[in-house]
């Protein structure tokens, strides 16, 4: 597979948002989805609207990241060669991603609008997979002449179509001036190339023709760069005090 970025940029969205749609092939879909199902029962957080891993570990109560490296089944291909090659994570502190997030989203389950925060380099890479999804993109600060209402409703600004085995990257002002989110719901509605930002871009645009598409089980991984680190030997010698 070869990729170039810059033919990735979703144009209708500030700076700076891409999206590759075959970015892992199939049998590297299946091994992944094998590798998340297969880890151990503690790995998975069980929360009121989803279930989720964090790798290598959860942040500390600091936002700080104990030194740890990632497992292989994270880092090949996605990071390497992938990422590299594509020079994602080329400007971010780490140059490399240190941080993988793994949510599994059941039919009628999402996540409210919401930022990733201060404790990560302004950038998020995503690889979803199993089946498809909206990202609902929101304006940060709601003012009327970037968000619409419908009753006490916001409806999302932009909204982005990830298909499985697709990358989406978002970082600069996409990431920061925005909110993202997912519609708790079975079914996807309204799609088309009126409202998905992304429509030339999807692998397929046959499946969504009628406007619709209904909910599967959807798991996403999504690779950032925790800012704060602190090494193993620091920190139990901080404990140990």
């Amino acid at each position: 597979m070869s990729y170039n970025l810059d033919a990735a940029r979703i144009a209708s969205l500030p700076e700076d948002a891409f999206y590759i749609a075959d970015f892992i092939s199939e049998d590297e879909e299946a091994r992944l989805l094998q590798r998340v199902q297969s880890a151990p029962l503690p790995r998975w957080t069980q929360l009121s609207h989803r279930r989720l891993q964090t790798w290598p570990s959860a942040l500390t109560k600091t936002k700080t990241l104990l030194s740890s490296p990632l497992p292989s089944w994270l880092t090949n291909p996605i990071i390497s060669p992938r990422f590299e090659a594509l020079g994602i994570f080329a400007d971010a502190p780490h140059g490399a991603p240190n941080h993988v997030l793994i949510n599994e989203y059941q039919p009628g389950q999402g996540i409210m609008p919401h930022e990733d925060g201060a404790a990560y380099y302004p950038l998020v890479a995503t690889v979803s997979l199993g089946a498809p999804i909206i990202l609902d993109i929101y304006s940060k600060n709601g003012n009327s002449d970037s968000a619409t209402h419908i009753g006490d409703e916001r409806k999302p600004q932009f909204r982005i179509l990830q298909e499985r085995r697709s990358l989406l990257v978002m970082r600069k002002r996409v990431y920061s001036d925005f909110l993202h989110g997912i519609a708790e719901t079975v079914i996807d509605e309204d799609l088309g190339p009126h409202s998905i930002c992304n429509w030339d871009l999807l692998r397929e645009q046959e499946p969504y023709r009628d406007g619709s598409v209904t909910r599967q089980t959807r798991t996403s991984l999504t690779y950032r760069d925790v800012l704060q680190v602190a090494k193993m030997g620091n920190t139990l010698k901080f404990l140990n005090k």
